[in-house]
This record gives C-alpha cells, sequence and structure tokens, in this order.
C-alpha cells in the first residue's frame, strides 16, 4: 500500500509540474508572440519609411534633372540665337564688302574708259 501511495504522489507530483510548465509555456508563447507582432509593425514601418525615403530621392532626383534639361534647353536657345545675329551680321558685312568691291571695280572701269578716251584725242 505504501507504493501504491508513494506512486499516487509521484504522479500527483508530475501532474502539478506539468500544469504549472504548461501555464509557463502559454504565457512564454504569448510574449514570444506579442513580441513578434511588435517586431513585424517595427519591420513595416521601417518598410514604410524606406519607401517615403526612396520616393522623396526620386523625386528629388527627377526635379534636379528637369531644372538641368531647362537650363540646357535655355543655352541652347540662346547659343543659337547668338549664331543667328553672328551669321546675320557676317552677311551684311559680305554684302557690304561685295558692294564696295562693285563700287571700286565701276570706278575704276570708268576710270579706264575715260582715259583711253582722253588718250584717243590726243
Amino acid at each position: 500500500m505504501q507504493l501504491r501511495t508513494m506512486a499516487t504522489l509521484v504522479a500527483l507530483a508530475l501532474a502539478a509540474s506539468l500544469a504549472a510548465c504548461g501555464q509557463d509555456a502559454n504565457q512564454a508563447a504569448k510574449d514570444a508572440a506579442t513580441k513578434a507582432a511588435d517586431a513585424a509593425k517595427d519591420a513595416a514601418k521601417a518598410t514604410q519609411d524606406a519607401a517615403k525615403a526612396t520616393a522623396d530621392a526620386t523625386k528629388d532626383a527627377a526635379n534636379k534633372a528637369a531644372d538641368a534639361t531647362k537650363d540646357a534647353a535655355a543655352q541652347a536657345t540662346a547659343a543659337a540665337k547668338d549664331a543667328a545675329d553672328a551669321t546675320k551680321d557676317a552677311a551684311a558685312k559680305a554684302a557690304d564688302a561685295t558692294k564696295d568691291a562693285a563700287d571700286a571695280s565701276k570706278a575704276a572701269a570708268d576710270k579706264a574708259v575715260q582715259d583711253a578716251k582722253d588718250a584717243a584725242k590726243k
């Protein structure tokens, strides 16, 4: 009978120990789940912050590229205008030089004709 009593007491002690461990295990599982949920929230926030930072950086880069393109287009337009003005000035100067050369040729031809007439009279 003592053996039965002893076996019963040991079984009762084991059952109590397992029950106590089971409650600790459940609490530990709940704590782990809470920590995992918090970690997931932190990871989601970090991902959201990184996405926002990436979007902001992309927007800034696009704005800078647009500004640079705009500036380059303005400079190209100004350079084209300057080239057109220089071409116009050069054409006007060439036309004036051609007219002056034609006038000088006419004057020389007229003088040659007059000299020829004068020589023919003598």
